[in-house]
């Protein structure tokens, strides 16, 4: 029915189209504020970020209405999204705090039109995957250079990044947090662990096609930003670091185990060696390592667990429709259930913060539409004989579980710099599927 009504209004806008060269070069148009929103997030602060991202939708929405033939179709996993976003709805004309919630909706609607924005234009234009991924990695790269950069100047820290109570001298971590606003260098992790699968992807789909100085030039990119994000300090990137390394040992020993087993043994075992190493001989890396099972007598992991036990009672009290969907309504409805000094901006969860935020069957649909968009990238990968389709799916899948396994100890992920990295990832699985 909304395509039949899509069509209506393509028949009456044809003349436009004839006569207009930028509607019928809109797709360049579209390519370019892609890659913006990725350029813009290195540097830029969120608002203008987001204002990026609303002229690819809008440019979406002038390509549907006057392109004839144009429509929509949605994938089971987008059906999923449509009902989240629909619950999300019906939470913020709920919300007792419905202007705060309001701007928390606003930025909800942005990341989910950018979403089918992007899946709608790689959906015709699957040859831009690459340069897409390529993008992301450009500046995943920049990141990881400033990162080195900062860790060699001794960057003083912007706010209390550590317990550094029962720490020794040497074992204090100059953490780095790149030019990402605003400065955290939990947001630096984050961006790693989103964008270093579109970075890894890079370098094997250069060396697929031959272009081998160009493959070891983003080879030494990938590896200096892989070592950047422990510089971070960042522990949830750390777990989500292992994540994209097991993946990516996964799918290579699709093409590697066969005829390179003992190539393939001896990569995984020296990146095995060299991160133990690592944390054996840095005193500040492993003291940080370490702090992850230190439980309660690490002042970090302790503000957590309150957190999470004042959040889970904010659910358990708006278990049906949440609070309304926003960090702003998070913080002001925090304020009546969290224990006294431990104030806090979210649920340090992605999970039981959109559950406090908009409900358990919320939280039932987004993870309804995760799994379903992961098993459909799965099936895809497995059964794939297309080299470079595999290389692509594999850096979203992979993004998506290391961003997945990062957000239930921190909620970075609901940052612009990492939502637009997220959906993208979302709409490659997407326009693959379609396909």
């Amino acid at each position: 029915m909304f395509n039949n009504f899509i069509n209506f209004i393509q028949n009456k806008t044809q003349f436009i189209y004839n006569n207009s060269l930028i509607i019928q070069n809109i797709d360049k148009f579209i390519y370019l504020s892609i890659l913006a929103v990725f350029a813009a997030s290195t540097v830029f602060p969120s608002d203008y970020i987001g204002l990026i991202a609303v002229l690819t939708t809008l440019l979406t929405i002038i390509k549907l209405l006057f392109i004839k033939g144009e429509k929509i179709e949605l994938t089971k996993s987008e059906i999923w999204l449509v009902a989240y976003f629909m619950i999300v709805i019906i939470s913020l004309a709920g919300s007792t705090l419905f202007a705060l919630s309001l701007k928390g909706f606003m930025k909800t609607l942005i990341y989910v039109s950018y979403y089918f924005s992007v899946a709608h234009f790689l959906k015709c234009n699957r040859d831009k995957t690459f340069p897409i991924l390529a993008t992301i990695g450009l500046c995943i790269s920049f990141e990881g250079i400033m990162g080195f950069l900062q860790n060699f100047a001794h960057v003083e820290e912007i706010s209390t990044w550590q317990d550094v109570s029962k720490l020794n001298p040497e074992e204090v971590m100059t953490r780095v947090y790149g030019t990402l606003k605003p400065y955290n260098p939990n947001l630096l992790g984050g961006y790693f662990v989103a964008g270093l699968p579109a970075l890894y992807a890079t370098v094997a789909a250069l060396l697929v096609d031959k272009k081998y100085k160009a493959g070891i030039i983003a080879g030494i990119l990938a590896f200096v930003s892989s070592v950047a994000l422990f510089l971070t300090g960042c522990r949830g990137s750390y777990i989500g670091m292992m994540v994209i390394l097991g993946g990516t040992f996964l799918v290579s020993a699709k093409y590697l185990w066969q005829n390179y087993k003992a190539i393939y043994i001896s990569i995984v075992g020296g990146c095995v060696a060299l991160i133990s190493t690592a944390i054996i001989f840095s005193a500040s890396l492993r003291a940080r390592v370490l702090s992850m099972f230190a439980m309660r007598q690490d002042s970090s992991n302790s503000f957590r667990f309150n957190v999470y036990h004042s959040s889970f009672n904010m659910f358990k009290d708006n278990w049906l429709l949440g609070i309304g969907v926003g960090n702003r309504n998070f913080r002001e409805t925090y304020g009546l259930y969290m224990r006294t000094g431990f104030d806090a901006l979210s649920a340090y969860n992605i999970f039981l913060e959109i559950a406090v935020e908009s409900g358990i069957f919320a939280l039932i649909a987004f993870l309804g539409f995760i799994i379903t968009t992961l098993i459909d990238g799965i099936k895809v990968i497995l059964k794939s004989v297309d080299i470079k389709q595999v290389i692509f799916l594999s850096a979203a899948v992979i993004s998506i579980c290391a961003l997945m396994v990062h957000g239930l100890v921190d909620t970075v992920f609901f940052r612009p710099q990492i939502q637009f990295i997220f959906w993208t990832m979302v709409s490659i699985i997407s326009s693959q599927i379609k396909k």
